[in-house]
């Protein structure tokens, strides 16, 4: 072999060994994750009073909205029920209440036929190889998966540290008859790491500074702003009281409604009459308003941890509220109603780049207003985490929307409250049934408040026909079985279209008039 032969055969050696590195090096760092991390914020009765949504100009939330400028902004968001524990079981089962019979708060979910035959996001994480952990409120109070949970504090069985208390309760709302006992607020003089949500977040924080060897799902369920509105004094000091502002009403705002609507209002002993009579409007909406700033301040804590931790590259957040809340407009208090205010949720994701299933990542600071359900997340969940896809979700994998927030998607959204009442929101328009058949009809481009129900209008017949027709033809009935003892202050769920004209319901409902 030549002097020149051998030194081509060894350039060529040299040359093949250092393209056989590069391309392995180029490899790696290019390969995409296939099971990205999940870290999953629930806030408790949060309505659209966070900056993110622009539904009070009074509101503070700066952890919320530089979150909302590092992700996408679901601005159109609702819930699968206006109440806490059906919202929260159809989002993490994936089942609309209509298709489970899971429709109340005075229901167990787990005592839902339908609803046991299915595996909750925490147990189609775990089952498909990951580590599962969570804190605070997540299910509806005591009514945990346990087996959706590698871990959870302070403890499956108690999903919830204890609440914060004043030494004097009631601080501020003089108690009435029937009244729900948390439906009070006042400052506390603690300092925030003595707070209940301050320990759940501090657990997943914990967990974020861990050597994990498989991917992760935490869920972080920070209770506030639900009731009652105790939270450290510097954040009621936020908002001085002189400064307090109501929300929009006008007057006879429900002198077009029908009688399910009219009930609502008065839920419970007529909230709204007792807020007035009290002198405690302003109060209360201080506390509202105090303690999402608190809440805001305990998802900045979370972003914090992540974002100093080794995972902040690989790790998908989604923070949501189950659903929304109304403090005065029309004349009603709290949640368990179908008006915009009580159904739009917040909702916000982030998705970083380099994932098997979105390479670039989600859009970055971008406000979508496509409609969207909480019952989306699971699906969207399923296909971003590459996990094994189940058909018989309600929901829909935003996955699209992520990529390209502006792009439209014309769909209805559908929200019950209990059985046989629903809210259909499609493109501008938000419709209303009752279960006595009585509706609402609002365009909320002209009227973004409520305050003009069209439902009579002549003209308008055949879109309120239109969206009649996305209905569901065959809900499933509520499990007599599922149901609670209710407590005197409880109204009744809506069972049936009979039960809810049977005397024995009429009987109940005498003790709110």
């Amino acid at each position: 072999m030549g002097h020149f032969q051998k030194i081509y055969q060894m350039l060529f050696f040299w040359a093949t060994l250092i393209f056989t590195f590069t391309s392995c090096s180029q490899q790696e760092e290019t390969e995409l994750i296939k099971h990205p991390n999940v870290l999953f914020i629930s806030l408790d009765d949060m309505n659209d009073w966070v900056e993110p949504l622009a539904g009070n100009e009074q509101t503070l939330t700066p952890n919320l909205n530089k979150f909302a400028e590092e992700g996408v902004n679901f601005s159109k968001n609702y819930c699968a029920s206006p109440g806490c524990n059906p919202s929260r079981s159809a989002m993490l089962t994936g089942l609309h209440t209509y298709s489970s019979g899971m429709y109340s708060n005075y229901q167990e979910w787990r005592k839902v036929p339908k609803l046991t035959e299915v595996p909750t996001m925490g147990q189609h994480f775990r089952n498909n190889g990951y580590y599962t952990a969570g804190a605070g409120k997540i299910f509806h109070y005591n009514q945990v998966d346990t087996l959706g949970w590698d871990d959870y504090f302070p403890s499956i069985n108690n999903p919830m540290p204890p609440d914060d208390f004043p030494a004097q309760r009631p601080a501020n709302m003089p108690r009435f008859q029937y009244m729900y006992g948390m439906f009070d607020w006042s400052p506390l003089s603690i300092a925030d790491e003595e707070t209940s949500d301050f320990q759940s977040v501090d657990y997943i924080m914990q967990q974020l500074d861990k050597n994990h060897d498989k991917p992760f799902f935490l869920a972080a369920g920070i209770y506030r702003p639900h009731l009652p509105w105790n939270v450290p004094q510097k954040y009621f000091d936020l908002f001085p009281l002189e400064s307090i502002q109501r929300p929009k009403i006008i007057e006879n705002d429900t002198t077009d409604l029908g009688n399910v609507a009219k009930e609502l209002i008065k839920r419970g002993g007529n909230y709204h009459k007792h807020v007035i009579e009290a002198n405690q409007w302003e109060k209360a909406i201080q506390g509202y308003l105090a303690s999402i700033a608190y809440a805001d301040a305990m998802v900045g804590r979370l972003l914090e941890a992540l974002e100093q931790s080794p995972y902040a590259d690989n790790t998908i957040v989604v923070i949501w509220s189950d659903h929304g809340w109304q403090l005065g407009e029309k004349m009603h208090w709290r949640k368990f109603a179908l008006w915009e205010n009580v159904i739009r949720t917040v909702m916000m994701m982030k998705v970083p780049p380099g994932l098997e299933r979105m390479p670039n990542g989600s859009a970055k600071g971008e406000v979508t207003t496509n409609l969207t359900s909480l019952i989306d997340i699971y699906p969207t969940l399923v296909d971003l985490c590459n996990l094994p896809p189940r058909d018989d979700l309600d929901g829909l994998s935003l996955k699209p929307i992520l990529e390209n927030p502006q792009e439209p998607i014309s769909r209805p959204v559908i929200t019950t409250y209990d059985y046989g009442s629903y809210s259909i929101r499609f493109e501008k328009w938000h419709y209303i049934k009752y279960i006595d058949d009585s509706e609402e009809l609002y365009d909320l481009e002209k009227d973004p408040e409520e305050w003009h129900n069209l439902a009579l209008t002549d003209s308008l017949l055949d879109i309120k026909n239109k969206l009649a027709t996305y209905i569901p033809p065959n809900p499933i009935d509520l499990p007599e079985e599922s149901l609670l003892e209710l407590m005197e202050h409880h109204v009744p769920p809506f069972r049936s279209k009979e039960y809810f004209f049977s005397q024995e319901r009429k009987e109940w409902m005498k003790r709110f008039e």
